[in-house]
């Protein structure tokens, strides 16, 4: 299976629009988008709803499931997600054999609307794993990043990841890990048999494909520029 990884696209559809025909050339099988539709101001005239609704009718364009997350600006679209049958936030989903499941939102330092607490984000995700535990191949999907790891180090040097997002990886070795939310932090790591990507902005020509070939797994970052 493979799979096609757009993150943190922050209300910018236009760019989107202008890198679908590029990703259509790529070979994958499912979409995910762990998160940040939409951001703290919007175009005039748009909430972010719309902006979401936007972004998921140009993914759909590409003919392949769509999995998603909330990330921290998203509060507000949760139902939407729901209703549009991509979301894994709190839930999971089985496409080709594949579990995928997760939980959205991130802690920041700015009261974002999305913030859950390190307990919410153990039951969410204890939740989201009884939906797909029977799967033998899983894929955890999250907005933020797994602590101390490459995929959490902001611009001072600090990592401001989960802990429990790492303990959750460690103990149950999903075959892939993908999160977003770190711009700067854009790149792969693993933990344990786990690999992991945050893909970067997608507005920016950032994506990332992850190849799933049983217990054979491989992440990659492509610039679409």
């Amino acid at each position: 299976m493979g799979v096609l990884v757009v993150s943190d696209i922050h209300n910018d559809v236009e760019n989107i629009i202008s890198y679908i025909d590029k990703i259509s050339m790529l070979q994958f099988d499912v979409v995910v988008c762990p998160g940040d539709f939409s951001d703290y101001t919007f175009p005039k005239g748009f909430v972010n709803l719309d902006i979401t609704k936007l972004v998921l009718e140009n993914l759909k364009t590409l003919g392949k499931p769509i999995v998603a997350v909330p990330g921290n600006w998203d509060k507000d679209v949760i139902e939407f997600l729901e209703k549009a049958g991509v979301s894994v936030h709190g839930r999971g989903k089985i496409i080709g054999g594949v579990g995928f499941y997760g939980y959205g939102g991130a802690h920041t330092p700015f009261s974002t609307p999305l913030e859950p607490t390190e307990d919410e984000l153990k039951h969410g995700l204890d939740a989201a794993y009884k939906d797909v535990e029977r799967c033998e191949t899983t894929v955890l999907v999250t907005h933020i990043p797994p602590a101390r790891t490459r995929l959490d180090i902001v611009s001072t040097g600090a990592h401001v990841g989960s802990e429990v997002v790492r303990k959750f990886i460690e103990d149950k070795q999903p075959a892939a890990a993908i999160c977003a939310h770190v711009h700067e932090a854009k790149g792969t790591d693993e933990i344990k048999n786990t690999k992991l990507i945050n893909a970067g902005r997608f507005p920016e020509g950032h994506c990332g494909i992850i190849s799933i070939n049983g217990k054979d797994v491989e992440v990659k970052l492509v610039n679409l520029i």
